[in-house]
Formats: C-alpha cells, sequence, structure tokens
C-alpha cells in the first residue's frame, strides 16, 4: 500500500481555457473536487507536487484546502496530446474508512514453463476491480505465473485478493494463459506452390495492336 500523499490545494475562481493556460504558465494545475453531498469546489495546486504524487502511485491523496484537509480520490486526470503533462484533475472526497471500487494492476511474477515449451504467453486483464478501504489501496495485486504450463490458466478465482480487500470482476474471467502458436498453412504433399503471374500494363492492347496489323 502506498503512503498517503498530502496536496495543498488552493480556491480558485474563475473557468475557462483563458484561465486555465495562466495557472499553467503559473506551474500550477487546475482542478475540482466533489462528492459526499458537499459543494463542487475548483481548486489549484501545484503541477509539479501532483505529477509527483501520480508517479508515486498515489491514488487518495490528503488534500490540504483553507477548509482543513480532506481525504480524496484521484479520480480523473486529463493529460495534454503527448501524455506527459497533466491539464486537469479531478477529486472525489471520500472517508478514510470508506470502501471504495478501484482498478488496481496485475503485476506477473516468476517464469511460465509453458513459455519455456513454446507456447505464447496472453494476458487479457491488466488491471482487476478491487473494492478495498480508500486509505488501503494496494499497489498491485500480485500472480504467481512460475508454475503455469501450456494451455494453461489462471483466472480471477484463482487468484487471493491483499487483506481486507475483494476483487469484483467475473469469477471465470481468465486473467493469464499460456497459448499454443497456430501453425503456419502448409501446401499439399507434392504439390509446389506457385506465383501468380504478374499482370502486365500495355500488354492486352499490344496484342490487339499485333491482330489488326
Amino acid at each position: 500500500m502506498a503512503e498517503t500523499q498530502v496536496l495543498t490545494a488552493e480556491k480558485r475562481d474563475g473557468r475557462g481555457s483563458r484561465k486555465a493556460r495562466h495557472l499553467r504558465a503559473e506551474g500550477k494545475v487546475p482542478g475540482v473536487v466533489y462528492g459526499h453531498k458537499e459543494d463542487t469546489v475548483s481548486v489549484s495546486l501545484s503541477l509539479h507536487d501532483l505529477a509527483a504524487a501520480v508517479r508515486h502511485g498515489a491514488r487518495v491523496v490528503d488534500l490540504k484546502t483553507d477548509a482543513g484537509v480532506q481525504t480524496a480520490q484521484i479520480v480523473e486526470l486529463q493529460w495534454d496530446h503527448l501524455g506527459k503533462e497533466i491539464l486537469h484533475v479531478d477529486f472525489k472526497r471520500v472517508s478514510r474508512d470508506e470502501r471504495i471500487a478501484i482498478d488496481v494492476r496485475v503485476e506477473l511474477r516468476g517464469i511460465p514453463p509453458g513459455v519455456a515449451a513454446g507456447g505464447v504467453l496472453d494476458q487479457p486483464l491488466h488491471t482487476l476491480k478491487v473494492e478495498c478501504l480508500a486509505i488501503a489501496i494496494p499497489d498491485s495485486i500480485r500472480v504467481n505465473i512460475g508454475e503455469l504450463q501450456l494451455e494453461g490458466a489462471i483466472h480471477v478465482k484463482d487468484i487471493t485478493p491483499p487483506e481486507g480487500a475483494k476483487i469484483l470482476n467475473d469469477p471465470d474471467a481468465i486473467v493469464v494463459h499460456i497459448t499454443t502458436p497456430a501453425a503456419e498453412p502448409t501446401a499439399a504433399a507434392g504439390e509446389a506452390p506457385t506465383a501468380a503471374e504478374p499482370e502486365v500494363i500495355g500488354r492486352k492492347e499490344e496484342e490487339g495492336e499485333a491482330e489488326e496489323k
């Protein structure tokens, strides 16, 4: 579980792209805080601090505002077209003892013998929907694939969630499996592959001219 990050947010007045550009020029990022039947508040905060928290895997933060410290979940981040700079952030107020549903990445551990046998590793699910305390979000769900054989699979129901957490995905959904590569089609015995004769542009016209002559 990642340590809870503290971010300082200031109430902001006014909206619109012009105001947002002005904030970014000052090294700040606009955002909103909502939830718990309280008013939605527009805020701004340090882009550097927010980016650092995101890099460290923060999903829930302690948001320090004029009204005090509130625990808030980072619900949505809007990035620039290059995916490098955060343009906007949405926070949702949560209680520290509140259970929330959140996507947690799957972390594969081990080297599956099925791959050494010529199989292909396929991972249909890279995240799992997990219900847990807002202050106890796991960094990842570790899945041991060290004994996964050819044509073997690990389903959601095979995974033991972290203590206090519950996985909400379909229990029969495949998280990871080892598949056999599809065999390439081969030519029938005694049948040599033939290449299609390329069409020569102008051939018909030349033949027609020859007949007229």
